[in-house]
This record gives structure tokens, C-alpha cells and sequence, in this order.
């Protein structure tokens, strides 16, 4: 309800945000995002090819500035951003992305690698053939007509498209709340599957994918989900797998190399970020089997070459491959389109059937004008013919006329007043003539050559064969199966015109896991004190001097295909594959642990590899006096960050003790506990309960609310010393007492 007072006018909010939010949906429906069912093009891409039909730029004349055609699209027809409107012309270029382009550009128009296209001054265009059956007949009426946006302009409302280009060229749009995505066909087999649905109206899904079978992508590749396309074209929507095509290849020093020759769909546009993508996985290890990755491709074509280290399964890398990069990727097809300004989801063949309703609609209005044109003309023919038999009566009307207007009105209508003849009998004759307006025009602008013999007979000629076309037309517009053959023939010439083998393999493969192949070696991890890590190999570290290991306060050896473990202060476990550790030599700077995962700023206690920390136990005690031993069978999972251990509020680990299987079965090691007080309590490891480690643990010493562990550790008997803070303390002068018990001040020794 809406209330004018005071020129105020007073509207609901949530009515008024329903109605702009439907009429802007509604908008970007129609009129922006989503192809029209019978041309196939979104109005952007029909008002480019009208602006350039208007400026005369078919296929044989020159190529004109980018920035002209988007101008007069812009100001005459699409009031939106010229980026867009260029975007538009661009796409249309792309013989990677249509599989009949319509627009031939000329000049620098971006690349399947994803490189931009020039600025639109730099660049000129023209239509292609494959346009022009989109635009032929356009003046012929064939299609309705409507103002543009400032009533200043007529644009079709549907360009009169020869061919299915919804199919053969597909299309992507993003509308509100809904999105179009039709995979490109091959045009041959659209073609051969619209004849044959025109021949047989009952023909199934399945019948017509005898002649479709399924998408055709200018990339090529594969599609190796082929048993999805029958539920994709009988509903309208699906997922297809689209995976490239790679060759197995002898290479240098005894390696082989996989070679991609055809990149996926999904990745026209970008094949330089599937390059990247695979180089990446090469510098982290992520596939040890690959020694280099180069793209070799040029204006033959695309090839990538994946070079593959000696004695490596190269099948199962290429399962990897296409389970972790962009090789193989899934495309999702949704056959969206506007049919009568309402958008539907259509199938197979009722995408069919609209394209066939549409070009009965069209032939009909072509062979409408034809019949219209001939009759027009035989009615000007008969004139002439008529006109001859009596052409010295029409010399002698001429010439006694006083005007043209005189003259026509006598061979129209007989009317002979004023008009001087040589005899009455002339006269008499002349009342009866009645030729018809168009006739008459043409006796008058009829040169006296035509009243020459042979041109009285072709004219005679051209009678006959007016009447043969005209009783042909008649025929086609009265017999439907006339119509249809019409159509097919029509459409038999294009099909030889844009006939182009099948790029896209259609199989159906069973998917293979990747089984990481690694050939696992000893290295060293070394972990400076800034944070900086890196490996190393063992013979590297051997060859490395005393003083240029102290730099590094961390250092574990581990298996290439193990994981370095970290335990912070805060209770919680960071995993790193050992593959993803940047491998250097001992002057190396490396790279800082917090890229390599994410610990950021918490206090790491402990780096130990995961193969080292299954075969041992941990003793974890926190800074308010809890304690336990946890397996390390616990810490097993394959998440890269896990909690460790409970903590109340406020608490964190003080300390954290790798223990052998040995040194508990040894049953005489002693733990020691150090507070800030300045209190130390030692007990023998045995007393210490194991528990999972979900668990908070049990008091390990008592403490007032002042005081809190800072160190905690456990000794073997032979141990003499420890250091806390650069300060030496003995081992047997920290007492033993049961645990849970106050401390005694700790003894400094030294």
C-alpha cells in the first residue's frame, strides 16, 4: 500500500524490495544472460552481429576497427559498458571455445594459453560465414523487428539463424538464481540429427543420438563419462567428465614423457594456469615421478610435455595426473534457454523441435516473400507482354499526352480526356485499356530496346518461368513434407560448408587410484632459529663442519615419504609431508616453517618425524602441574593440524619428552619438574599414568596459584645435569617425592 502526502511518497519496504528485486531478475534474464532457444545467441552477441550486418561487413568485404563496431553496437543498441560489449566480440572469435566462430577478427585476439586481447582500437573484425547464416534474409522480413532502447533504432528481435547454433556453439550465462551452461556439438551431427527428428517426429533420445552421441568441444579431449550423456540429454541437466589427451613418448636419457596434445574445454582460455598448476605439483613433490614440465606448444598445436623419471609407472602417474590437476575436470551442462521471454530447461529434442518450429516459421515467411516477389514481378511481365501487342496505340497515348500523370491514367482507367489521337477509332481502343498501376509504371520506364524481338521473347520466357516458381512456391507453402525438404536441403549445404570431423573421444572409463610412488631415501631436516627449514641429503649433512650445524637448533633425520611432526606449547600438532619441504644444500636459507603449514605464532616444543614419534610415547606435563605419557600410536591421522591433549583455561604445555619403547621398559628413568617459584619435586616415570590423549592428564605436583611449571623432563640414571635457562642443575640433588607433592627448592650446581 503506497500513500502520497505531501509529495512524500510512503511504500512499503519489503513490497518495494520484492518488485525491483523481480523486475531486475526478470532483466537480467531476458535481456542479458540467457541465449534465446531459437537463434542461440544472448542479446549482446545479436545486437554485435547486426550492428556489424549494418555496417556491411560480410566475409568478403575488409576488416573494420573493434572500436567502431562496439561504438555503434553501444550507442545504437546496447546501453551497457563497451568492456562487455568488446568481451562479447571477442568470444566470438575464439575457434577454441565455438565450433563455428562468428566473427573473423584480425589482429591480436587473446589466446587458448588465457592471454588478453589487444585494446579494441588495435583490433579489426568482420562476420564470418558461420554469421551469415545467422543474417542472410534479414531484409526479407523473416523475423519481427522492434524499437531500440530510445525508440531512435529498429533491431531484430531474433536474428532468422539457419543452422541450430544453440547446439552446435553452446553457451554459459549466469543469470539470478538460475545459469545456462550448453556444451558445444559437432555441426555435422547436429545437422544430421535435426534431419532425421524433421523425418521421424517420434524419434527417442536414444534414436537421436545415433546421429548426436554426444558434445563435440573445439579442444577435443574426452569424455569419459559417456554413459551420463543419455540422462543429460533426456532431462536437460549432467556432469560430464572431461579429461585430455596425452601420448606416451620415448625421451631422452632412457625417461619417457607424457605428452598432452589436447587440453580439456574447462580449460580453453587458461591452458597456461593448467601448465602452471602442473609445475607447481612438480616443486612440491607433490608427484615425485616428474622430472620437468615444458610446454612446447606453437601454432600446430598444443603440446605439453611431462618428462617422468627412469623406472617410474607412468600409467599410474597419469591417474594421478588427471585426479589432481586441471587434465581432467568436470564440466556441468545445464540446457538452459528463453523460449517466448520465459526462461526453460529443455532437452535433446525439444531443443530440437524449437529449432525446427522456428525454421518452419522462417521458410515459410521466405517462400511468403518469394511467392510475393514473383507474383509482383509476373504481374509487371504480363504488362510488357500485353503492352507490346498494342505498342503503337501506347506511342500514340504518349504522344498525345500532355504529362505522365495524363498517360498513366489512361493505361490504368481509359480516361482519355484531353488526350490528342489520330483517330477516333484510337481513342475508342485506348478507353479500354486497364494494365494495373505497377504495369503501367513499367510500360512508361520501358526503354524502346525491349520492343527489339528476342526481347519480346525472353520476356515471354521469363513468363513461363515465373509461373513454374510461383506454382513451386505455392507448393511448399501447402505441403509440409515439401516445406521439410526444402529446409533439409538447405541445410545439407551448410552442413557440407562447416563439415568438420569429431575432436572429442566419448568413452566411459573406470577410474584408477593413484598409488604414490616415491623412492624413499634418508634426509635431514634442519630447522635454524629464526624458523627457517629446509633438507638436506645425508651425505650433504656428513660433509657439513660442526660450525655450520650449530646454526641450526633443530635438526631430524626422517624418510623422504614420512611427515614432520610439530607439537606446540598450545596443544595442537602440525603434519608436513616431507615431499614439501624444500630440499637445498647446508648454506641454503630455506623457507619458513609457517609456509609450510599453519603453526603461526605458537611456541613450537617439538619437531619429530612421524615414523619416530608411532614407535614412541610422549610425556606431556602442562604449566599447571599436569601430567601423563601418551603413545604415539595416538597421533596417528591424516589431517595436517590435530589437538593433543586437553587444557583448562589459561593452561599450555611446559614440557614434552620423547620416550623410546626401551627407556619404559627400563623402569629407573626419573622425572623432574622445575616451577617458577623456583621449586623442583622428581619422581620415578614409572608413577606416570598413560592415557589417551583426549585426556587432561592427573596432578603431577602441587602448586599455589602463583606458581606454574617451566620445565619438566625425564632423566636416565646415568644422566648427571640438565640446563634450564643456560643454568646447569643436578639431576640426584632434585629429590624424589611421591607425586603430586610440593617441591623442594631446586639446587643449583655450579
Amino acid at each position: 500500500m503506497s500513500t502520497i502526502n505531501d509529495n512524500v511518497i510512503s511504500l512499503d519496504y519489503s513490497e518495494e524490495m520484492k518488485n525491483s528485486f523481480r523486475d531486475y531478475a526478470l532483466s537480467v534474464i531476458i535481456a542479458r544472460a540467457l541465449p534465446d532457444v531459437r537463434d542461440g545467441l544472448k542479446p549482446v552477441q545479436r545486437r554485435i552481429l547486426y550492428a556489424m550486418s549494418e555496417l556491411g561487413l560480410d566475409p568478403k568485404k575488409p576488416h573494420r576497427k573493434s572500436a567502431r563496431i562496439v561504438g555503434d553496437t553501444m550507442g545504437k543498441y546496447h546501453p551497457h559498458g563497451d568492456s562487455s560489449i568488446y568481451d562479447a566480440l571477442v568470444h566470438m572469435t575464439e575457434d577454441y571455445s565455438l565450433s563455428i566462430p562468428l566473427v573473423d577478427g584480425h589482429g591480436n585476439f587473446g589466446s587458448i594459453d588465457g592471454d588478453g586481447a589487444a585494446a579494441m582500437r588495435y583490433t579489426e573484425a568482420r562476420l564470418s560465414p558461420g554469421a551469415m547464416t545467422m543474417l542472410d534474409h534479414l531484409e526479407d522480413g523473416l523475423v519481427d523487428f522492434m524499437p531500440n532502447f530510445d525508440n531512435s533504432e529498429k533491431e531484430p528481435v531474433v536474428l532468422p539463424a539457419m543452422i541450430p547454433n544453440l547446439l552446435i556453439n553452446g553457451t554459459t550465462g549466469i543469470a539470478v538464481g538460475m545459469a545456462t551452461n550448453i556444451p558445444p556439438h559437432n555441426p555435422s551431427e547436429v545437422i544430421d540429427g535435426t534431419i532425421a527428428l524433421m523425418d521421424n517426429p517420434e524419434l527417442s533420445t536414444a534414436g537421436l543420438m545415433r546421429y548426436i552421441p554426444g558434445p563435440d568441444f573445439p579442444t577435443g579431449g574426452s569424455i569419459v563419462n559417456a554413459n551420463d550423456i543419455p540422462a543429460l540429454y533426456a532431462t536437460g541437466e549432467g556432469k560430464l567428465k572431461v579429461r585430455a589427451k596425452a601420448e606416451i613418448e620415448n625421451g631422452e636419457s632412457g625417461r619417457k614423457n607424457i605428452v598432452i596434445t589436447e587440453i580439456p574445454y574447462t580449460s580453453a582460455g587458461n591452458k597456461t594456469k593448467l601448465v602452471e598448476s602442473l609445475v607447481a605439483l612438480m616443486k612440491d613433490k607433490v608427484f615425485d615421478e616428474i622430472y620437468d614440465v615444458r610446454d612446447e606448444s606453437s601454432k600446430e598445436g598444443i603440446r605439453i610435455v611431462i618428462e617422468v623419471k627412469k623406472d617410474r609407472d607412468i600409467n599410474n602417474l597419469l591417474n594421478g595426473l588427471y585426479k589432481k590437476t586441471p587434465l581432467e575436470d568436470t564440466y556441468g551442462a545445464n540446457l538452459l534457454a528463453v523460449k517466448r521471454q520465459q526462461p526453460y530447461t529443455f532437452t535433446l529434442k525439444t531443443m530440437l523441435q524449437e529449432f525446427i518450429a522456428f525454421q518452419e516459421e522462417l521458410y515459410t515467411k521466405e517462400y511468403e516473400h518469394l511467392l510475393k516477389k514473383a507474383e509482383d514481378r509476373l504481374e509487371i511481365v504480363n504488362g510488357l507482354i500485353r503492352a507490346t501487342d498494342v505498342i503503337d496505340l501506347i506511342i500514340e497515348i504518349l504522344r498525345g499526352s500532355s504529362s505522365i500523370k495524363q498517360a498513366k491514367l489512361c493505361l490504368i482507367e481509359g480516361i482519355t480526356d484531353d488526350i490528342r489521337f489520330k483517330s477516333a477509332r484510337s481513342e475508342k481502343e485506348a478507353k479500354t485499356l486497364n494494365f494495373t498501376e505497377r504495369q503501367a509504371d513499367a510500360i512508361l520506364a520501358m526503354p524502346l530496346s525491349k520492343l527489339i524481338g528476342l526481347e519480346i521473347l525472353k520476356l515471354h520466357e521469363e513468363n513461363s518461368a515465373l509461373l513454374e516458381q510461383i506454382e513451386s512456391y505455392q507448393n511448399v507453402l501447402s505441403d509440409q513434407k515439401e516445406l521439410y525438404k526444402v529446409i533439409k536441403n538447405r541445410l545439407r549445404d551448410y552442413k557440407k560448408q562447416f563439415n568438420a570431423p569429431r575432436r572429442t573421444v566419448l568413452t566411459h572409463v573406470e577410474y584408477t587410484n593413484y598409488v604414490e610412488e616415491v623412492k624413499v631415501e634418508d634426509i635431514y631436516v634442519l630447522v635454524d632459529k629464526f624458523g627457517y627449514t629446509k633438507s638436506v641429503d645425508p651425505a650433504a649433512y656428513q660433509r657439513a663442519s660442526e660450525d655450520s650445524l650449530k646454526e641450526f637448533v633443530h635438526v631430524v633425520r626422517m624418510k623422504n615419504n614420512d611427515k614432520l611432526c610439530l607439537f606446540t606449547a598450545e596443544g595442537n600438532l602440525y603434519q608436513v609431508r616431507a615431499q614439501v619441504i624444500p630440499k637445498g644444500r647446508i648454506k641454503d636459507k630455506g623457507v619458513l616453517i609457517q609456509t609450510l603449514c599453519k603453526v603461526d605464532k605458537e611456541e613450537i616444543l617439538l619437531f619429530i618425524s612421524f615414523e619416530e614419534l608411532f614407535e614412541s610415547q610422549l610425556l606431556f606435563t602442562t604449566r599447571l602441574g599436569y601430567i601423563k605419557l601418551v603413545s604415539g600410536i595416538e597421533f596417528e591421522t591424516t589431517r595436517s593440524v590435530v589437538n593433543t591433549t586437553k587444557l583448562e583455561d589459561g593452561d599450555e604445555i611446559a614440557g614434552l619428552t620423547t620416550l623410546s619403547a626401551a627407556d619404559i621398559l627400563a623402569g629407573n628413568m626419573k622425572v623432574i619438574l622445575l616451577t617458577r617459584n623456583g621449586l623442583s619435586l622428581g619422581f620415578p616415570l614409572s608413577e606416570v599414568s598413560e592415557l589417551k590423549k583426549s585426556s587432561r592428564g592427573v596432578k603431577g605436583i602441587t602448586l599455589d596459584d602463583t606458581d606454574a611449571v617451566v620445565f619438566a623432563g625425564a632423566f636416565k640414571p646415568e644422566d648427571e645435569s640438565f640446563v634450564v635457562n643456560g643454568k646447569k642443575l643436578s639431576v640426584r640433588k632434585v629429590r624424589c617425592r611421591k607425586r603430586a607433592a610440593k617441591g623442594q627448592k631446586a639446587t643449583l650446581d655450579g
